[in-house]
């Protein structure tokens, strides 16, 4: 058995047709699918594999359906050989690394994940906001725009993806004025397809939802140690694991840290459960080239 650092991807890398290559691999694909159709009452089956990609991208959809197709792939990951040492998720694929770890049950991830995608659409609709990619510009930079850029509104670095790829989110004025900044620095900024502000403070009365529901569950010991997103180091204590979930939805997303820690614990291999590298190519870059470290995603 190969000892694999496990990693579940967030939105972003969804697709219309999603898990068609694995609904004949056993039953995970469809038991889950419709685990999540139950807790989301949702048509996911349907959306995930025929679409139409504006009803996939709903945060409403995408969330739950991301959630169980990955938690399918863990599965065949396992079945195959790869032995967890360690799991990571970026944003709503921190359920799934808990639930991998066995700190929450399949139901009780895809229950809180579906709660989740429903509180984060109406939090989005209730109070807009934006996000865009910064690249070619450190994190450490990009705080400091994010600096410049809150005298005007709300806005802060949501995701340090690599050391050269920083997330902003916010209000659209003060976004806007941070984006103004990042040309005069010469970076390269992409506007993304969201209507939400996610990881940022606009998102706090949702979190604040979030935190009755988390609380209501009972988080087990972890088999090996998870690493969640607010801190970017493994953690094995279950009360510190539900204190940083729930400030999962107004703090950073530490994927440059987690990508280093998940190389720390040397693993043999790093495993995306997803069809595609996603948040995979993300640890690639960064991590130092010499270090070649097989990653792959579940084929």
């Amino acid at each position: 058995m190969a000892k694999t650092a496990f990693l579940f991807p967030g939105q972003g890398g969804q697709f219309v047709g999603q898990g068609q290559n694995f609904l004949t691999r056993g039953t995970h694909l469809n038991d889950l699918l419709a685990l999540a159709e139950e807790l989301s009452g949702l048509p996911l089956k349907e959306i995930s594999l025929n679409g139409p990609a504006s009803e996939l991208n709903r945060t409403i959809n995408l969330q739950p359906a991301v959630l169980a197709l990955s938690l399918a792939l863990a599965r065949i990951a396992l079945a195959e050989g790869a032995e967890p040492i360690i799991a990571a998720g970026h944003s709503l694929g921190e359920y799934g690394a808990l639930c991998l770890a066995g700190v929450l049950t399949e139901r009780e991830a895809l229950a809180l994940v579906s709660a989740r995608a429903k509180i984060s659409q109406t939090a989005a609709e209730k109070q807009p906001g934006v996000m865009a990619a910064f690249l070619n510009i450190s994190g450490p930079e990009v705080v400091k725009l994010c600096d410049l850029g809150s005298a005007v509104g709300e806005v802060v670095a949501a995701n340090f993806n690599t050391p050269t790829q920083t997330v902003i989110s916010g209000e659209a004025k003060a976004v806007a004025a941070v984006v103004r900044y990042g040309q005069m620095k010469q970076a390269k900024i992409i506007t993304l397809p969201v209507t939400g502000a996610f990881h940022s403070p606009l998102m706090a009365e949702a979190a604040k939802e979030m935190e009755k529901l988390i609380l209501a569950v009972d988080f087990q010991k972890p088999r090996f140690p998870v690493i969640p997103n607010a801190l970017g180091q493994p953690v094995s204590d279950p009360a510190r694991i539900k204190e940083l979930l729930i400030g999962q939805m107004v703090s950073p997303v530490r994927w440059v840290e987690t990508s280093e820690a998940v190389a720390a614990v040397n693993p043999e291999e790093i495993v995306e459960c997803w069809p595609k590298l996603y948040v995979g190519s993300l640890v690639k870059k960064c991590l130092p080239p010499e270090l070649k470290m097989p990653i792959r995603a579940v084929a």
